[in-house]
């Protein structure tokens, strides 16, 4: 799974560099979620800006991942293309994760497989 790794502030920034975000990624994406943070910064922000598409796993991936982080260190979303949104707003995900417009502005990144 192709993704980069920056920070923007004091947050952790992991850039999703797939199209898709679905069972065939999901595992690896849990994966690669619990190796990036152990980097500190908090919040992380998840950056899907390049993710046409999220299945019902992908997105279970993305939960998990927030469980995984805690209370203690929150996962935001950002740059959610349309399709991706209206899936957030049909699950009501929306209101769950706090959701950037935008994709941030990263200082510093580090391109990761």
């Amino acid at each position: 799974m192709q993704f980069t790794l920056g920070r923007a502030g004091d947050a952790l920034v992991i850039a999703v560099e797939e199209t898709r975000l679905d069972a065939a990624l999901a595992l690896t994406f849990k994966d690669m979620v619990r190796e990036s943070t152990t980097q500190e910064g908090s919040p992380v922000i998840l950056d899907l800006s390049k993710v046409e598409f999220l299945d019902s796993s992908g997105l279970g991936a993305i939960v998990g991942a927030m469980k995984l982080l805690g209370p203690e260190r929150p996962l935001e979303i950002a740059g959610l293309t349309s399709g991706v949104r209206k899936l957030f707003r049909l699950t009501r995900m929306d209101t769950v994760f706090k959701i950037h417009d935008r994709a941030p502005v990263i200082d510093s990144m580090k391109a990761a497989e």
